[in-house]
């Protein structure tokens, strides 16, 4: 799937931090409870740490009591894609970034409502904007 934000790999290292490369580029999972963003409680936007884009509300943000910041629904239709992850023995459904394609992580069907969905992302994945 094309994407409007392309780099090569080498460019990705350079603008990235080990732990976003592993998480965005190489669709890995941050360590639960070790995100600042988890205990986010103010308003505002987190957009996508690879690219800048906005992928989620605090307003749609919930304490999931994984250890992961989680969110009801993104910031709007365009904002993520999904794809199916057969990894880890399992089937599961993972998000990405729909303006450059970074890994940003998994959603779940156990979430409250209005959506019942639990949109599991990792913190290192995202940045925060408050306002």
């Amino acid at each position: 799937m094309p994407y409007r934000v392309t780099r090569t790999d080498a460019e990705w290292r350079r603008l990235l931090t080990d732990d976003q490369y592993a998480v965005l580029r190489k669709q890995g999972t941050e360590r639960p409870f070790t995100s600042p963003l988890d205990r986010e409680k103010r308003r505002g936007v987190f957009h996508c740490a690879g690219c800048n884009w906005p992928v989620f509300s605090s307003a749609d943000k919930f304490d999931s009591g994984t250890g992961w910041p989680s969110f009801t629904r993104p910031i709007n239709a365009r904002a993520t894609g999904t794809s199916i992850d057969r990894s880890f023995f399992s089937v599961r459904t993972e998000v990405h970034c729909a303006n450059c394609g970074g890994h940003l992580g998994h959603v779940f069907p156990d979430g409250p409502r209005p959506t019942g969905q639990r949109w599991c992302m990792n913190g290192v994945a995202m940045t925060f904007r408050p306002g």
